[in-house]
This record gives structure tokens, sequence and C-alpha cells, in this order.
């Protein structure tokens, strides 16, 4: 795998939220993203947003949101912060470890908000889905049949093939084609 990872997947497939007191969060292979609820209207020099690679912290109008040791190493220097509508404090963190095997985070920081074992189980799946689009260069989406209409793309896979490659990122895929088939 390339040193950084960039992809739309979240874009095209929708994203798996852990739903939090504050917002919700959710990740990619190479990123986390983080939601805050804030008030309406509320001015980005309300806000502060402390990100070191294991620690976070997120302050509006002098009170600390949350705060607590990331669940695991992110690039500071890349983080991005961003005040959407006046009501939304999005940050989107990079994973150091985004190109290791394992990027999976079972909650934003290591001893609180932590997703539940159905959440985890989603994320896992959807991550398996974007490591292999990213592998093998070609999105999943495009090269699954659908029930209403065939994609008129040349498909680098055939069905059999895809499904072996798709069996050796992760074993649950094979239920996923067994119902569609």
């Amino acid at each position: 795998m390339p040193d950084y990872v960039e992809t739309n997947f979240d874009e095209r497939s929708g994203i798996v939220p852990c739903t939090v007191p504050w917002g919700r969060w959710w990740q990619t292979v190479a990123e986390v993203h983080i939601e805050v609820d804030v008030p309406e209207g509320t001015k980005s020099k309300l806000i502060q947003v402390d990100v070191k690679p294991s620690h976070i912290k997120v302050v509006l109008l002098d009170k600390v949101i949350f705060e607590g040791r990331l669940y695991a190493v992110v690039r500071a220097d890349e983080t991005v912060w961003t005040l959407e509508d006046k009501r939304m404090l999005h940050i989107a963190m990079t994973k150091a470890d985004a190109c290791s095997k394992e990027t999976l985070w079972e909650g934003l920081l290591t001893d609180n908000f932590l997703a539940d074992p159905w959440t985890i189980l989603e994320m896992r799946k959807k991550l398996d889905l974007e490591r292999f689009q990213i592998e093998s260069g070609t999105a999943v989406y495009d090269q699954l049949p659908t029930r209403t209409k065939l994609s008129t793309r040349p498909n680098k896979y055939h069905l059999p093939e895809l499904c072996c490659k798709l069996f050796r990122v992760s074993s649950h895929f094979l239920v996923f084609f067994v119902l569609y088939k």
C-alpha cells in the first residue's frame, strides 16, 4: 500500500457513524472524522481544537466538550477543522498508521466514546471494502451486479474471481455474494 491513502470511498458508499452525546464520529481507512453539534450561530473564534498525535481537546465557550487520549496515533499537523453552517464543528484527522493492515478504531478515545459491537462490525466491513478498492484500484460497487440495472462499464474481474479476491480480504463478504446470487 502507498505511504498515503486518499479515496472518495465515504462519499460513494455512505458512512458508519458512532453516535455520542455531543455528536458523532466515523472513520475511513486513512482518516477519522468527528462532528460536534454546536449551538446555532456559533462563531469559529469561540472554538478551540487542540490535536496532538495521541491526544485531543475540544473546547466551546471555555467549556470542554471532550478531551482524552486518542484510540490510536494521528498526524496532528494534518488535522483540519471547519465550522459548517455555524452549527456543526467538523474535525478531520489523518491516521498515522493508515497504511498498516489493521486501522480500525473501536472508539474515538481509549477510554470513552467506544462503538458498540454492531457498529464495530459494520465499520470493519466498510473498511475492508475500502481497503479492497485501494488495493485493486477499482470501485467494488462498479463490479457487483445490481437487481435493477447491470453496469455497462467493463469489469476488471468476473464475479467468481471477484468473490475469491473479496474472500481473501474478509470472510464475511461471502455471505454478501450468496444473498445477491
